[in-house]
């Protein structure tokens, strides 16, 4: 088993991972400011790129370089990546205005995407084989803490504005990112150690299984992208004030933390798979009423992306731990499969939407489109499910959880 330093230290690298991954999209109104970057809504939308390309990339390569050179060091990768990319965000604030920080933003996305990438899926797999027979509720409760710091981003980032220096968040999230990079150099780390099983490499091939993880994925990451990119532009134009904007993206993030956490003791009581289906049509009625939302009704558009951000919460991370419960043969590489497939939908819905918008289509219509394609796409993945059953060690088992 893991020591306590050790399952401290993944959880409180899930906590800081979120406040990074959500700098970005948590400045948005900063990006898109006249008066500071001043980029239009495809530019917002592309600065993106670099980071899909790179996660998808580093997330797929993650369990050979683990193989390689051991889960630790793809860790500390990682969190060197994080603190490239922050400190490069913090030298484009000096240079709001110059033609010049564009490119350096899309060079501070693309290390982002690679800290993303190699972070992510690593920890995840450390949550996992820490708890052995309790890996949903471990994964939920990680995750839960990486959704409390896409949370906290966007408080930040208000805060920060507000005193005169909204670099005040990335310059933050740099000294969280040492310290936590100084103190894993100090532990072990040692996946081995926590269950030999768990490293087994896939040798016959991909599972077909797989793909409808994959598949998931990619739906999960358009809806959460949808909600964490662009709420607070549909909220905006439609008559909010920023503040009350930056609030809704606060509460989505918040709710998506509060769900993991509800879930986490949820699935002690019931099958994990019988919430991974369910979520799924508490999304589709989410999107619609997102559609639907009247103008100058911030609180109610504050209500339903909070309510968003439930439906979205437990998904990924049920995702990776079901995946890796159900194909064992390549249990380590799942959740770096799945990031990457994840981080296909996150580019889908960055990029896509900001060329959409740009082109005359407002975001109401969109989120209309996403709710459809979410309720048809959804059901095709649910319908191409296997019936085989998830193995018993799918099944968490409380005295083990850690917690």
């Amino acid at each position: 088993m893991a020591s306590r330093a050790e399952n401290r230290i993944v959880n409180l690298a899930g906590l800081v991972q979120g406040i990074t991954l959500v700098t970005f999209p948590a400045a948005s109104s900063i990006f898109t400011d006249p008066t500071r970057y001043d980029l239009s809504n495809t530019q917002y939308g592309t600065m993106f790129l670099p980071q899909v390309l790179t996660a998808i990339v580093t997330s797929l390569m993650g369990a050979t370089l683990a193989r390689r050179f051991t889960a630790k060091r793809v860790l500390l990768a990682g969190l060197a990546a994080n603190i490239t990319s922050m400190v490069v965000l913090v030298v484009t604030s000096g240079i709001d205005s110059d033609p010049a920080a564009y490119p350096l933003l899309l060079v501070a996305t693309g290390f982002l995407g690679i800290g993303f990438g190699l972070t992510v899926p690593v920890l995840n797999t450390f949550a996992a084989v820490f708890h052995p027979a309790g890996a949903d509720g471990a994964v939920l409760i990680l995750n839960a803490l990486l959704g409390l710091g896409t949370a906290l981003a966007p408080v930040f980032v208000a805060i920060f504005d507000g005193l005169g220096f909204w670099w005040g968040l990335p310059v933050l999230s740099t000294l969280l990112l040492v310290l936590l990079l100084l103190a894993s150099i100090r532990l072990p780390l040692d996946v081995a150690t926590a269950g030999a099983t768990a490293q087994r490499a896939q040798t016959g091939g991909i599972p077909r299984r797989f793909w409808l993880f994959a598949g998931f994925a990619v739906l999960y990451g358009i809806c959460e992208t949808m909600n964490g990119n662009w709420s607070q532009q549909d909220l905006t134009s439609r008559g909010s004030s920023t503040t009350q904007a930056a609030l809704a993206l606060t509460t989505f993030w918040a709710m998506v933390t509060v769900g993991r956490l509800l879930f986490a003791q949820i699935v002690r009581k019931i099958p994990a798979r019988v919430v991974f289906h369910l979520l799924p049509v508490v999304l589709v009625i989410v999107f619609i009423l997102i559609a639907a939302l009247p103008d100058d009704a911030p609180g109610l558009g504050i209500a339903v992306f909070g309510l968003a951000g439930l439906g979205c919460s437990a998904l990924l991370p049920l995702t990776i731990s079901l995946g890796q419960n159900s194909l064992t043969t390549m249990s380590t590489a799942v959740a770096g499969g799945v990031i990457a497939f994840y981080q296909v939908g996150y580019g889908i819905a960055a990029f896509g939407v900001g060329r959409l918008v740009d082109g005359g289509t407002s975001l109401s219509t969109i989120y209309g489109w996403t709710a459809a394609a979410r309720g048809r796409d959804g059901l095709a993945v649910l319908r191409g499910r296997p019936r085989t059953p998830i193995p018993a060690a799918a099944a968490p088992q409380p005295a083990e959880h850690g917690r």
